[in-house]
């Protein structure tokens, strides 16, 4: 396969970088807002234009003076990834005069010696194209108008952009690496977690909560083996999402489940589990993705702290037993070299197959010891069972007579638990009569 080579966005605040993006991609993939400093991190997305394939990076705005540490830390991000690109698009508002930030980003590019194409965006017209006249006082020829949002000029820009990448490499095939994604409520650690894992700043980190704002991935390697990791917007309760950007946001980190084998639920070990978590963790049960429960911060938690955790894990998160809890600290790193092995470990539950003819012989037994209740006059009877899938592992029940009933059929979960290692992993166990569609399933 080819090596994707890399094409960074790059400009000032709210100049439509994440527009273009999204249009460049055909899909909604980064939030985009009216307001400036939504993107903050830099995202990575596959993209292709007339056969060729290129990895497309979307950077929060640089500012020449930023004021506080959070925008510092959004120029740093997107002077990494200018550093790590093969071309950059340098995107500049054909609607407004040149700032202080826009001749810095022009340095920036004459400086980096790495091949770019400058346009200019928003000319939604061509009676607007002689509004570009201004921008070539930054030295850096002429800018290619076109209009993000419409799609005005966009083919010809993908075309130039197309010729300015370097040639195909060919690099050995890539096997498949299974994703974490990192999740829990907002402030609690995951874009620390990430940049320990990754061995550098790879996300902002801040105390201000929502610094996060898209799902990011990168590959990191874990004891010699490479993994997925997404780190996600902290998931708000729907009454407390104040705008349109936290609700995309919070809607981007649900879609994460999607691509994620195992989802690492992290808990502030000094506040402990709360509705929130209590909220994420359903949905992680109900999503059939594998499940590692995070307690963080755990060498600042005093005793009292440490029991209360203990036991708000214990209470709220009873329903996920079968989760593993690790005890850790993603600031020092303490700890942590216990996830990698509990990570493989939960893989391999979740592709475990239980044969047929073993699973009929323990559901005659578990039967026999302890029958279905009689509902309405009639008692139920597992007349077969198979395993009909994996990740998560799905048992299908053939059953006559009466109904069993949730409470049967977490009876039977809990025993196939006992007799089998699920740990990490939601079982699903559904029932079918012969003819008739499934009437019954727990998680």
């Amino acid at each position: 396969m080819s090596r994707l080579p890399v094409v960074a966005v790059l400009g000032r605040p709210n100049v439509g970088k994440s527009t273009l993006v999204n249009r460049i991609v055909r899909r909604k993939a980064a939030v985009v807002d009216e307001q400036p400093g939504v993107t903050r991190d830099r995202r990575e997305f596959e993209a292709d234009w007339s056969g060729r394939h290129f990895l497309l990076v979307d950077t929060g705005g640089w500012e020449l003076n930023p004021g506080e540490e959070l925008t510092a830390g959004i120029r740093s991000q997107a002077e990494a990834a200018v550093s790590g690109a093969d071309v950059v698009v340098f995107v500049a508002d054909a609607t407004t005069e040149l700032t202080d930030d826009d001749q810095g980003v022009a340095r920036l590019l004459l400086r980096s010696g790495i091949p770019f194409l400058f346009v200019a965006n928003k000319v939604d017209s061509p009676k607007r194209d002689l509004d570009t006249d201004h921008l070539w006082t930054l030295g850096l020829g002429e800018p290619a108008p076109l209009s993000a949002l419409h799609g005005r000029g966009t083919g010809d820009f993908l075309d130039a952009l197309i010729a300015k990448l370097p040639p195909e490499e060919e690099i050995d095939q890539v096997e498949y690496v299974a994703s974490l994604a990192i999740m829990g409520r907002p402030n609690v650690g995951k874009s620390t977690l990430l940049n320990k894992l990754a061995g550098e700043e790879r996300v902002l980190v801040s105390d201000v909560p929502g610094t996060t704002r898209d799902p990011i991935n990168l590959i990191v390697e874990l004891d010699g083996e490479p993994f997925e990791i997404i780190d996600t917007a902290g998931i708000k309760r729907r009454t407390r999402i104040k705008d349109d950007v936290e609700f995309y946001s919070t809607l981007r980190a649900r879609e994460s489940l999607r691509q994620a084998d195992v989802v690492l639920l992290m808990v502030d070990g000094q506040r402990g589990a709360t509705h929130q978590e209590q909220r994420i963790a359903e949905e992680l049960a109900k999503s059939g993705v594998g499940v590692i429960i995070l307690l963080n911060k755990w060498d600042e938690v005093t005793e009292d702290e440490r029991l209360h955790t203990e036991d708000s894990v214990a209470d709220r998160l009873a329903f996920v037993s079968w989760a593993p809890v690790l005890r850790m600290s993603a600031k020092t790193g303490s700890r942590i070299h216990r996830l990698p092995k509990t990570v493989r470990a939960v893989l391999e539950t979740r592709r475990q197959r239980v044969p047929t003819t073993e699973l009929n012989r323990l559901i005659r037994k578990w039967q026999d010891a302890h029958p279905p209740p009689v509902r309405k006059g009639k008692r139920a009877r597992v007349i077969y069972a198979t395993q009909a899938e994996t990740e998560p592992p799905t048992f299908v029940l053939f059953v006559r007579g009466g109904d069993l009933g949730p409470d049967y059929l977490r009876f039977l979960e809990n025993r196939l638990r006992d007799e089998y290692d699920f740990m990490g992993t939601p079982i699903r166990i559904r029932t079918r009569r012969r003819h008739q569609r499934p009437e019954e399933e727990t998680e």
